[in-house]
């Protein structure tokens, strides 16, 4: 088989991790950013970013994609539609040499389950606006690889933590507040372990979907209890639900309540997760001294 040729459509916090986490294991890896300042750091760490920016063709995109075996899609869409499809639609339906898309979409499509667990099988019902977006966007590309007879990993993502994405940050800046819903709970996910799973399904060309979550969905005010604990400030005070000032989109993440299953990249893709719970992912961070980023 022809070596991994990697193209990310959107090397950000993401999409980065996967190409770092694909490194060894790819001949080459290109991809886009927004900014030319950040395709410069990129490109000294040996991956090929170009600038993207989802208003215009990108000027090096179509020549990259002919080259390309393995395509991840990390940009959100936006209310006109999905950017990369909007401009390299063409040219990725003319890559000669592709075999495997993967795209990332959100656990948001599955909509409210009042604490229920959901799996990939569960019907989505997005509430109106982003969500409902990303279904649109999944449906899109669904159709693209099937034009074009390429395998389309859809991955629906918890919520993203790592290095400098976490309630230790939050915490330093005087940001984290424990907002409690009785009965709300959220599953997230290590950024590490999303590209150590993307890793596993590129590897295994499938049409699928997988839902890329933790063990264990928690209270979120218990995380922020917890990081506090590990950096030995005080935990922050219980706002109830009903009196605390969100913003309309955090307001919407509460919301949607439900327990998001993850046994498919287990049984298929092999993934045994490095931090399957919040607390050994915190745990991680703080121990290894890398939580700012």
């Amino acid at each position: 088989m022809d070596p991994v040729r990697l193209f990310v459509f959107g090397l950000g916090y993401t999409g980065a991790a996967f190409a770092r986490e694909m490194r060894d294991r790819a001949a080459w890896i290109g991809g886009t950013v927004r900014e030319a300042e950040r395709a410069e750091r990129l490109r000294a760490e040996g991956i090929g970013a170009q600038v993207f920016d989802g208003k215009q063709p990108g000027t090096e995109v179509a020549g990259a994609l002919a080259e390309a075996t393995h395509l991840l899609v990390s940009i959100a869409p936006g209310k006109a539609g999905d950017r990369v499809l909007a401009h390299h639609r063409a040219d990725i339906l003319a890559a000669p040499n592709l075999r495997w898309i993967g795209y990332l979409s959100t656990v948001g499509v599955y909509g409210d389950h009042g604490g229920a667990w959901v799996d990939e099988e569960t019907p989505p019902q997005p509430r109106r606006g982003r969500s409902e977006d990303r279904l649109a966007a999944e449906a899109a590309w669904t159709a693209l690889a099937s034009e074009g007879g390429v395998s389309l990993g859809i991955f629906r993502i918890a919520g993203i933590y790592g290095p400098g994405r976490s309630a230790f940050v939050n915490l330093a800046e005087g940001r984290a507040r424990r907002i409690v819903k009785p009965g709300q709970v959220f599953n997230r996910i290590h950024v590490a372990d999303i590209a150590q799973a993307l890793a596993a399904a590129a590897a295994r060309p499938a049409t699928r979907i997988y839902n890329l979550a933790d063990d264990e969905p928690a209270p979120p005010q218990d995380v922020v209890a917890f990081a506090a604990k590990l950096m030995g400030v005080p935990v922050p005070p219980e706002v109830p639900f009903g009196e605390a000032q969100l913003t309309p989109m955090a307001r919407s993440f509460y919301g949607e309540n439900k327990r998001v299953a993850n046994r498919r990249i287990k049984d298929e893709l092999g993934v045994v997760l490095r931090y399957p719970t919040y607390r050994d992912g915190l745990t991680a961070l703080w121990r290894d001294g890398n939580w700012r980023g």
